[in-house]
């Protein structure tokens, strides 16, 4: 008797910062989506691929739904909406060092909306709080749900960070899914563009260590990927030329450093992990432009790939 094989897609919501990436990249195995303490990170639908025997698991890294202040935060919010409508199952990640918030409570209502889809709670980041407070948290998210009138397929804690219970995650999610083929070749992690994975290793880099106002100012274009002319076969180069743009002449200065130091630490830290994703070594030539108020510019927001 053959094994039923499943596959289908998933999406992880919740707060920003609620640790949607983190799980993202540990149900894939890799890194595929951009992880950082600062909030509303994501700021792409990314895609991972979680490969088994028994079937095909599609995650879906949605950016964080909040109040939007710009167009840019309005065109994420349509986004993340969009993503709900047309995934298999909903999985919703409330961090176990945070209370149930009424951001949650708001968000927990949204979902309760879209009726008759799976819809799982996780409590991310388990390792950070006690076993008291874990218990704590999973009666306050069962709460939270009934609340809301949604019935919880599941409550799973995990921890991405530490491993716990991912693998469970990844079982429970696959019983939601609906018989049928593989929808990805074999291997494959990601379906997203190798130049935005690039770009977002670089703005990864780039949030580290940043004053506040900034991550949201920045946004992070790949110009082109060639090859260097000249290069012997077994010896290949690929120069990798990146724009980093940022809102106001101040910003830059920030992101350049003192004598471009900031910049430099920028591209040693993102290097080896472009040179990954490519599989070839690098020549990394950064540039910082300012854009202004592109967050709020339509026609800004679609030159920057939004």
């Amino acid at each position: 008797m053959t094994e039923t094989f499943r596959s289908g897609f998933a999406c992880f919501v919740g707060r920003p910062n609620a640790g949607k990436s983190t799980l993202t990249n540990a149900l894939v195995g890799e890194k595929v989506a951009i992880t950082s303490s600062k909030p509303q990170t994501t700021r792409h639908a990314i895609r991972g691929l979680v490969h088994r025997d028994d079937g095909q698991l599609v995650l879906i890294d949605t950016p964080g739904l909040h109040r939007p202040r710009t167009t840019l935060g309005s065109r994420l919010n349509d986004l993340v909406r969009t993503t709900w409508a047309e995934v298999d199952t909903v999985v919703m990640c409330l961090p176990a060092d945070e209370k149930v918030g009424p951001g949650d409570r708001y968000l927990i209502g949204e979902i309760a909306a879209l009726r008759r889809k799976p819809v799982l709670a996780v409590a991310t980041k388990t390792d950070l709080v006690s076993p008291e407070r874990l218990a704590k948290h999973l009666m306050s998210i069962q709460a939270a749900g009934q609340e809301a009138g949604l019935e919880w397929r599941e409550i799973v804690p995990v921890s991405a960070v530490a491993g716990e219970q991912v693998d469970l995650l990844a079982d429970l999610l696959l019983a939601t899914l609906p018989e049928g083929p593989p929808l990805y070749p074999e291997g494959h992690l990601t379906d997203e563009p190798t130049e935005t994975l690039v770009a977002e290793v670089v703005r990864e880099a780039a949030l580290e260590d940043v004053r506040d106002e900034l991550p949201h100012s920045l946004a992070v274009v790949v110009d082109e990927v060639v090859p260097r002319e000249g290069r012997p076969a077994d010896r290949p180069l690929l120069d990798v030329r990146v724009n980093v743009y940022v809102e106001r002449d101040s910003q830059k200065g920030i992101i350049i450093g003192r004598k471009g130091a900031r910049l430099k630490q920028i591209g040693i830290d993102s290097r080896s992990q472009i040179e990954k994703i490519l599989g070839t070594p690098v020549h990394l030539d950064l540039h910082v432009k300012v854009a202004k108020d592109w967050q709020r510019d339509p026609k800004q927001l679609r030159k920057l790939g939004f």
